[in-house]
């Protein structure tokens, strides 16, 4: 069995850039599964003192590729929608992102995204392509 959790972290290791810069972590990775949490920092708010739309959706996007990826392709977002349910005011936010379709090349993954007092504050459906074949 692989250790996807291993893999990812690995992968992202030396990232200096979009997961780097927004302070994404991977939590935890499984077969088409994956736990990736956001720590809000001051330039993660909105005007308003509230976690950016942006910035949750950037994790939900995130956690649903590694979701795409855990057979080892790779996959491209070529769809999403997003519903922002409640406003993010926590310090953390965490992403749960499950692949409900796994394809020989589309992937969809729904992703749940909480804050620290485990309230949904968005839902987003997103539709990977595969870049590359089994």
């Amino acid at each position: 069995m692989k250790d996807l959790t291993g893999v990812a972290i690995e992968q992202l290791k030396d990232d200096k850039g979009f997961v780097f810069s927004n302070n994404y972590k991977v939590l935890k990775v499984e077969d088409n599964y994956c736990e990736m949490e956001g720590i809000v920092g001051e330039s993660s708010k909105n005007p308003f003192g509230i976690v950016h739309g942006g910035y949750i959706f950037g994790l939900a996007d995130t956690a649903g590729g590694i979701a795409a990826m855990t057979d080892l392709r790779t996959a491209v977002t070529i769809n999403s929608s997003i519903e922002y349910l409640k406003s993010g005011r926590s310090d953390k936010i965490l992403a749960k992102a499950n692949a409900i379709k796994n394809g020989k090349n589309i992937c969809v993954v729904e992703v749940s995204i909480f804050d620290t007092s485990d309230d949904m504050i968005a839902k987003a459906t997103i539709t990977y392509f595969y870049i590359n074949k089994q």
